[in-house]
């Protein structure tokens, strides 16, 4: 399913009632993506909380969700829903939270490889010097997303 957020365009992709997918795409592949729109419920109301999310009235996530990966993967994809909304954590940090500080690296590319962006706040982890880093969807909309929190959150327009 196609939907067009504040951020960009976002294909929502389900199967087996669980959201497995999110990804930026743009408006030519979105045309593509509508000629095999599944629009099943589960995906209709992942769009009404992104949409809740986006208007600043929602700040978790209440969706059946399931991506594939490695034990380590899943490790620190379920610590990411932990970041609240409208903070940052360093990967340092994420490191430590889940008990191998010495796998920063390692951290950074799971954190990467988060197939449910926004959903998984992969955004709120920042480099150690405050620094932002990688994002699916770009700098500009990591930053766009921090601000987005950091308003809704505290009422501050600027972050970085």
């Amino acid at each position: 399913m196609v939907y067009h957020s504040p951020v960009g365009i976002l294909f929502i992709k389900s199967s087996n009632g669980f959201i497995n997918s999110i990804q930026f795409i743009c408006e030519d592949e979105s045309l593509k993506y509508n000629k095999d729109d599944s629009n099943t419920e589960v995906e209709r109301c992942c769009i009404d909380q992104l949409e809740e999310y986006f208007g600043g009235t929602r700040q978790e996530f209440d969706l059946p969700i399931m991506q594939t990966g490695t034990e380590f993967q899943q490790k620190v994809w379920d610590e990411l829903i932990h970041i609240s909304f409208g903070k940052t954590i360093s990967y340092i940090e994420l490191s430590k939270r889940i008990k191998n500080v010495k796998a920063i690296r390692a951290v950074g590319a799971a954190n990467g490889r988060n197939n449910l962006p926004i959903i998984v706040p992969c955004h709120r982890v920042i480099g150690s010097d405050g620094s932002l880093t990688g994002y699916s969807g770009g700098l500009q909309i990591k930053q766009w997303l921090l601000e987005h929190e950091n308003k809704h959150k505290n009422g501050v327009n600027l972050l970085f």
